[in-house]
């Protein structure tokens, strides 16, 4: 078979993927997970049953596809405007803008029963992993560099972050969204100390939460 022809085959699976994915999504949130049939998705996508079944076995495993293609957007535009800026303190407030506006863009979904099926995904708590990592390898870089505080640890400044940012999802306006960044960012800078004089985080015991926040609802 011509590699011209094959190429236009994956090309035209790669967009009835898409369409199945797009159409299952925008049907759960419609009408609740549960609502959603098989026939309903091929209906709507075009195309029949039996090709729907080719692609996916159930509604369910079409929403953790959906659910993981778009956490891997979401992954890959914060690694993008990361790698567009210049300096660590850049870097690290065009990662946590494009992060707080991911959160309320996706925001919707939270409290409803779509959310509540995507939140269970374990590709989530990888996200999260991912992107902490990503977060609190900036804040080192940038305390190395004279520009954020160093009297806190890195990882406990990262937890912080996506746990504040996380409120992004419940706010009006995207106005608001920045505004939340740069009180956020505020109390990473260099100049800030804790209460009682401490030095850097690394000689005193700290308690890390559970890591909040993720890119993919």
């Amino acid at each position: 078979m011509p590699k011209l022809w094959n190429e236009t085959i994956e090309a035209h699976r790669r967009a009835v993927r898409d369409a199945i994915l797009s159409t299952t999504a925008q049907l759960a949130a419609e009408h609740g997970v549960r609502s959603v049939t098989m026939s309903q998705i091929a209906e709507q996508v075009g195309i029949g049953r039996a090709t729907l079944y080719k692609y996916f076995p159930d509604v369910e495993a079409i929403l953790l596809a959906w659910h993981d293609r778009r956490i891997t957007e979401h992954l890959e535009q914060l690694a993008e405007v990361r790698d567009q800026a210049d300096g660590p303190g850049d870097r690290l407030e065009a990662v946590l803008r494009a992060f707080a506006h991911i959160s309320r863009q996706t925001g919707a979904h939270n409290g409803t029963e779509l959310g509540a099926f995507l939140h269970r995904d374990e590709r989530v708590v990888r996200a999260q992993q991912q992107l902490h990592g990503m977060i609190r390898d900036l804040l080192a870089e940038g305390a190395q560099a004279g520009v954020f505080r160093d009297d806190v640890a890195p990882d406990e400044l990262a937890t912080y972050c996506l746990h504040a940012l996380t409120a992004a999802a419940a706010l009006p306006s995207e106005a608001a969204t920045d505004r939340l960044v740069t009180v956020t960012l505020s109390g990473l800078r260099n100049g800030h100390s804790m209460p009682d004089g401490r030095g850097p985080a690394g000689r005193h015991e700290h308690h890390h939460g559970h890591h909040a926040g993720h890119p993919g609802h």
